[in-house]
């Protein structure tokens, strides 16, 4: 097999929330380069159709991950899913103290319920084929990082979800959870903005050393382990939590 074989998608279709940026946006590109038709979701329509329009076979869909009635909207214009990431997130900064009741109460919608709500949706359709689930979990939901309670508490409910559906479906689906450490996205641009406007190149050199590896990771090498989880030659893996972060997680 030579290294343009390995790892392909091809007639495979794959969806991807939050697809239009960060994170989202690196894995469409690499799941197209694969081969597979990507439904780029994203609740920014305008910012979907522009990826879409770069990509072979893709469409860009508006989701809103927190509405049902928005999910049910767009399963039902697709016939077949074969790879689903759920990659739609948001981050929240503080401790117990100073997270209030309605900034945890969104964090859990935006980050466990679209979870649920998304993959529940599309379950039947995962099921026809065998599929595969992608979530994006976050070393965050493996160990404690200071002044992000509501955060860590969201992923660690994700990686859960991941492993009891894999212990559901053995058979019947593969589901993974890759745990990734700071990765340089949007994401974390509009933290800095928010929280270290006024010190924002201490707080990124803090970033970086975080990791021991000393810098933070890019959104292409999450989306080439994706490719590689939603590949035959991951059909082994399955209820598996995969920490790519630098070595934070080793430390």
């Amino acid at each position: 097999m030579s290294s343009g074989d390995a790892f392909r998608l091809d007639g495979k279709v794959a969806l991807v929330t939050g697809g239009a940026s960060g994170i989202g946006e690196a894995t469409c590109k690499e799941l197209a380069r694969a081969g597979a038709s990507v439904i780029v979701a994203d609740i920014n329509r305008e910012a979907a159709e522009r990826l879409a329009s770069t990509l072979p076979h893709a469409k860009a869909v508006r989701m809103d991950v927190t509405n049902v009635e928005s999910i049910e909207a767009v399963a039902a214009t697709i016939e077949r899913l074969d790879i689903l990431v759920n990659n739609a997130g948001i981050a929240h900064v503080g401790d117990i103290a100073h997270v209030e009741p309605d900034d945890f109460d969104r964090l859990m919608t935006v980050n466990v319920k679209s979870v649920y709500l998304v993959t529940r949706t599309f379950l039947p359709l995962l099921l026809k084929v065998r599929g595969s689930i992608v979530n994006i979990g976050s070393v965050a939901g493996q160990v404690g990082i200071k002044q992000r309670f509501a955060y860590c508490t969201t992923k660690g409910a994700v990686l859960a979800m991941s492993r009891q559906l894999a212990v559901e479906y053995p058979k019947e689906l593969r589901v993974n959870c890759i745990c990734p450490g700071t990765v340089q996205t949007p994401f974390v641009e509009g933290y800095l903005d928010k929280y270290h406007a006024h010190e924002k190149e201490k707080i990124r050199a803090e970033l970086n050393a975080r990791q021991p590896i000393g810098r933070v990771g890019k959104p292409e090498e999450i989306a080439s382990l994706i490719r590689y989880v939603s590949s035959e030659e991951a059909e082994f893996m399955t209820g598996s939590l995969l920490a790519i972060d630098g070595g934070w997680t080793a430390a």
